[in-house]
């Protein structure tokens, strides 16, 4: 498996997943189409797929002209978002496995950010898709669910092995960073994820993927010891400048 990091919109990054066996490939969460296509081309690829982690525009908005362009794409979504995803023509549910040639993900339900969310797991390339449910140092906010539902869903995301890379919607790492060294100023990890942030975007790189071990040690939301905490957390970073 090869991942190629599409920046989308303002701050979003979709993800083309690809299986160097057959030459194809899905994308996680077009935002827009023509960086989609842009790169599909670069990478002499074939698209087959979307795959969807929820419903916001800002990571399924491509679809319409993707399947312009593509109309043999497969749609894939959550069950509860099938009637808010552009051109959907398959539905899951938690556990459910999906395969593109060579990749094998398994689909594990989030809840909280959205209801419909879901996180892609490709456990033997050791890789998660985790849309706007874990970011690195962050989470995302509580528009459809409750903190009860998303501080499980980054417990189920935490339990991954260690070395599993996260792959996230949105660069906002160095605003969480800032957060979690309000939040936790005695966690020793922090400051070096800042100083690696920094670098990596001074530097004009994304600061994507993260790991499973990185966000244990230093995503005050992952360290949450409990609903309360981590509601009592997401509302203080809801208003943090």
């Amino acid at each position: 498996m090869r991942v190629v990091t599409v920046p989308c919109l303002k701050d979003n990054y979709a993800y083309l997943v690809i299986d160097d066996s057959s030459g194809r490939a899905a994308i996680v969460d077009p935002g827009e189409a023509a960086p989609v296509l842009e790169a599909v081309g670069r990478e002499a690829v074939t698209l087959a797929a979307i795959w969807a982690t929820h419903h916001h525009p800002d990571h399924v908005g491509g679809n319409r002209d993707l399947l312009a362009a593509l109309p043999d794409l497969e749609v894939i979504a959550h069950h509860h978002d099938r009637e808010r995803v552009h051109g959907l023509t398959r539905t899951v549910a938690d556990g459910d496995q999906v395969t593109l040639d060579g990749l094998q993900a398994r689909i594990i339900y989030n809840p909280g950010h959205t209801l419909g969310a879901i996180s892609w797991w490709l456990e033997a390339d050791a890789a998660v898709f985790t849309g706007d449910t874990l970011f690195a140092a962050g989470c995302g906010r509580l528009f459809e669910g409750d903190a009860a539902m998303m501080h499980a869903s980054l417990q189920r995301l935490a339990a991954l092995p260690p070395s599993t890379r996260v792959y996230f919607g949105h660069e906002y790492t160095e605003a969480n960073l800032r957060f979690a060294a309000a939040t936790e100023p005695d966690a020793a990890a922090i400051p070096a994820a800042i100083a690696v942030a920094a670098a990596r975007r001074a530097g004009g790189e994304a600061t994507t993927p993260s790991t499973i071990a990185v966000e244990l040690a230093t995503n005050p939301f992952v360290r949450a010891a409990d609903a309360a905490e981590f509601g009592a957390r997401r509302k203080a970073k809801d208003s943090f400048r």
